[in-house]
């Protein structure tokens, strides 16, 4: 193939695309699955069971596909799925699942990972997500769509961060996000609402408005977090406010942040 530097380890069983192209001293593996117009840059590594999506560009000594970073991975199929249109960064670094987890990682697309950050193991991670520079989301997250994380920020295991919320640097995030929360501090606390990404994407101003007051209500109502939401979603009438109330009534293995 063309499109594939004479240098580059292609290991027998790849199915790469006839429009792909392989830069030099790079290693695909045999189970690897490459779709149309993906790039992959010199010294990049692309291993296990892994599928590319089009259009995905894969920078320098990114490694993708290894196994997972468990001691409890015995070596079970596994896989990592990559949606369309990503840009992966140099170093960055993402894992295959688990037995436990389901045995899938997956990423959605036309997300933008920069350099250094890592995805591990049974991570389900949404599209249009922003991983800033040595940030990592730790194995069994979910990420919702639109969600950006700052770099050197740290993504507990078993952690849901909501759609649109936005993670501040150097930030530890330990329990879930409200969809369109910003949180920030060294040990993340929910600091209002992600209203500059709300404004960005041309939400309605009487959307916007609602998230305020519900934000407002869950921080300074009476009862518990969830009686809160729970009050919420029975007088509001902003599905930006419903799928708030939503996500904090789903199941959850983990405790929410909640507004100071």
């Amino acid at each position: 193939m063309a499109g594939i530097h004479p240098s580059a380890v292609i290991e027998e069983g790849a199915q790469i695309d006839p429009s792909a192209s392989v830069g030099p001293f790079c290693v695909i593996g045999a189970q690897v699955v490459i779709h149309a117009d993906v790039q992959i840059k010199s010294h990049a590594i692309v291993t296990g069971r892994t599928e590319v999506g089009a259009g995905t560009v894969i920078f320098s000594f990114a490694v993708i596909g290894e196994i997972p970073q468990d001691l409890k991975f015995k070596g079970e199929a596994s896989r990592l799925v990559i949606g369309e249109r990503n840009r992966i960064r140099e170093h960055v670094t993402m894992n295959c699942g688990t037995e436990a987890g389901g045995g899938l990682t997956k990423v959605g697309d036309d997300g933008l990972f920069m350099a250094g950050c890592h995805i591990a193991h049974d991570a389900i991670l949404g599209d249009r997500v922003i991983v800033v520079n040595n940030a990592a989301v730790a194995g069994h997250c979910i990420i919702e769509d639109d969600v950006i994380i700052g770099g050197l920020a740290g993504i507990h295991q078993f952690v849901r961060i909501g759609r649109g919320a936005i993670i501040g640097a150097v930030t530890m995030v330990t329990n879930d996000v409200i969809p369109y929360g910003l949180v920030q501090a060294p040990r993340g606390v929910l600091d209002g609402l992600n209203l500059v990404g709300l404004k960005r994407r041309g939400v309605a101003r009487s959307d916007i408005t609602a998230l305020r007051a519900a934000f407002q209500m869950l921080a300074q109502g009476e009862g518990t977090f969830h009686d809160r939401a729970r009050r919420l979603g029975d007088e509001t009438g902003s599905d930006y406010v419903r799928e708030i109330v939503d996500f904090v009534m789903a199941d959850t293995g983990r405790h929410f942040l909640t507004p100071g």
